[in-house]
């Protein structure tokens, strides 16, 4: 129903969710609700003034945590009910912030915080639904600490591990791994570093250990570096596993015994899932192919169950052997089948460095070299990032269905082939990433069932800075796609919802004037010629809007044709089915009237 969403089991095989159904208004806050596991209608246990943002319960003890948003001082919901219902009544929605960050990617922060709320289950089943007070504040005066931190709890129900951010410098929170006990409250430091943040992944079935990934500062000369820690709940004795690894954990799930953890991980063009073993760091895939999230280990801990998604496949469930090496999952019965129209191939081109450049590449089941097709080249984003996975947003058999051909390389700055591809890239945004990205173009155009002719190319966020600065470094392509892109990085410094982490990679404009000055893309906007079409949503927080404004401002200017796109309800991300639809439709208008010479059409929603 409405807004459902956040499943946990508790121990009985009842469903917890949340969920904005049986709200008596349309922005009423999601409320918790109960599915019993014996069968019959979900009930409705409790809906805080501040929300459900999220439930976790203890796997044995069926402790339930939920977080929920309350305002400084805010004593019992009962109060915060009466603050939020005067803040209502006049009609105010003003912010004071005190700290930095006050926005992420497509909302604000604050003026509340999210809680830690002990619930007790049974009074809750028992409740009539009046103004009582179920819960029990475990953080009474967080701050933003919970800011976008996971919450856990350890099986017996005692501890909850989270993530906990303070203020490490103007505008740099750093986030640490706490536990809180359940029974007073009282927080302690688990794993902190100074010159890292911490990812909470999982917490062993046996309420021991924890496995978090630790991510290093970034610095002007310096790429991040991901790697896997196992903790020591109770002593914070901690190690780092498969340190001679090339992962770049993105999620990690400790097996039924404890002596081994799963991770995903990004893989030559696959986000694969990875055996670790905690007793002697061993290293072995699971899988070979693929795109692998939610990962699940089955009670008997035989078996794995995920979902499964790829370049040329959504995300299908699938049973996964949990000793295989590299082994194939076996696809269970689910509905959404997806027939691809087309052909995928996967290609290598050696750069000038002696580097493998690998790149995927979709093609109509017509191109031949009797029949060339038109080709796009589609720059991802990130910048440290992969084509590795299905997209409904940028998805190239849309494209491929209309007759195209495309390119999504993995330049410098990609995933999945070790720290030396990241910082290739590093420092130097338009430098080797474009060159990668130039040979790999001039090496698919010189395939027979390419039309090198007709190329044209896209690019969103970081995919977007590269095709500004694309447009003012050839005028090779026919036409130009950016979305959400950055384009003057002095403006977009101090806007963007992250500025103190854009400091530490990129330095002060006023401490490197010259890493600005060379690498930001509106220095070179007297040189662009190429058709542009401008794409940017008026609640993106990550690239504000006025780098979309500015963008386009510009091009008209200078007298370069361009249109401008725009969507006032979106934010970096165009989500809403009918604005995604209008964005295709756009495109493929733009591409038909630059790449085939077509009068130009304008969306009829338009």
């Amino acid at each position: 129903d409405k807004g459902e969403s956040g499943p946990v089991f508790t121990p009985d095989g009842s469903l917890l969710f949340r969920s904005r159904r049986a709200g008596e208004e349309d922005d009423d806050p999601p409320a918790l609700w109960l599915l019993p596991a014996g069968g019959g209608e979900a009930r409705q246990l409790l809906r805080p003034a501040g929300g459900v943002g999220g439930v976790a319960v203890a796997r044995d003890a069926g402790t339930v945590v939920i977080v929920s948003s309350r305002f400084a001082d805010s004593k019992d919901d009962k109060q915060e009910k009466e603050r939020r219902k005067a803040r209502k009544d006049a009609k105010v929605a003003a912010v004071l912030h005190e700290s930095s960050p006050i926005r992420y990617w497509d909302h604000d922060l604050g003026p509340d915080q999210p809680h830690l709320l002990l619930l007790d289950l049974l009074d809750s089943l028992d409740s009539t639904g009046d103004d009582e007070d179920l819960t029990r504040d475990l953080t009474p005066d967080p701050g933003p600490a919970l800011d976008e931190q996971p919450t856990l709890l350890t099986p017996d129900g005692r501890t909850v591990v989270t993530g906990w951010s303070e203020l490490d410098s103007p505008g740099y929170r750093r986030s640490a791994i706490v536990g809180i006990d359940v029974a007073d409250g009282h927080r302690r430091t688990i794993a902190a570093d100074p010159d890292a943040h911490f990812g909470l992944f999982d917490v062993s079935r046996d309420g021991r250990n924890a496995v978090y990934v630790r991510e290093t500062d970034p610095t002007v000369d310096l790429a991040p570096s991901l790697s896997l820690w196992l903790v020591d709940i109770a002593s914070g004795e901690r190690r780092q596993l498969a340190a001679d690894a090339s992962l770049w954990p993105a999620s990690a799930t400790f097996s039924v015994d404890g002596s081994a953890v799963f991770v995903t991980s990004d893989d030559h063009g696959h986000h694969n899932v990875f055996r670790v073993d905690v007793d002697t760091d061993q290293v072995e895939r699971v899988t070979r192919t693929g795109h692998y999230s939610s990962l699940s280990v089955a009670p008997d801990g035989l078996m794995l169950y995920a979902l499964r998604d790829h370049i040329d496949s959504p995300a299908r469930p699938v049973r996964i052997d949990a000793t295989a090496v590299d082994g194939d999952p076996v696809e269970l019965l689910a509905p959404g089948a997806v027939v691809i129209p087309g052909r995928l191939e996967d290609i290598s081109v050696t750069v000038e460095d002696g580097t493998t450049v690998r790149s995927w590449l979709t093609l109509p089941s017509h191109a031949s070299a009797e029949n060339p097709v038109p080709l796009l080249l589609w720059m991802h984003g990130g910048p440290v990032s992969s084509w590795n996975s299905w997209s409904w947003r940028w998805n190239p058999w849309l494209m491929v269905a209309k007759g195209y051909a495309v390119v999504l390389p993995d330049p410098a700055l990609s995933t999945g082939y070790g720290h030396a591809m990241v910082q290739r890239g590093w420092k130097q945004w338009g430098g080797t990433p474009y060159t990668d990205l130039m040979t790999v173009t001039d090496d698919v155009e010189a395939r027979p069932d390419i039309d090198a002719s007709l190329t044209s190319a896209m690019g969103g966020s970081y995919g977007g800075y590269l095709a500004n600065w694309v447009a003012g470094h050839t005028d090779r392509f026919r036409c130009l796609v950016t979305h959400a892109s950055l384009w003057s990085l002095n403006a977009f410094f101090g806007t963007t919802d992250g500025p103190a982490y854009w400091a530490r990679e990129w330095g002060l404009p006023g401490e490197v004037p010259e890493q600005y000055e060379q690498w930001s893309p509106d220095r070179y906007l007297d040189a662009i010629t190429t058709p542009m079409l401008v794409i940017h949503g008026d609640k993106d927080y990550r690239v504000p809007i006025g780098e979309g404004l500015r963008l386009w401002w510009d091009l008209q200017r200078t007298g370069v044709e361009a249109k401008y796109l725009y969507f006032p309800d979106e934010g970096h991300w165009v989500l809403k089915p009918d604005n995604a639809r209008v964005w295709y439709e756009t495109v493929w208008a733009w591409l038909a009237s630059h790449v085939h010479g077509e009068d130009w059409k304008r969306p009829a929603l338009l």
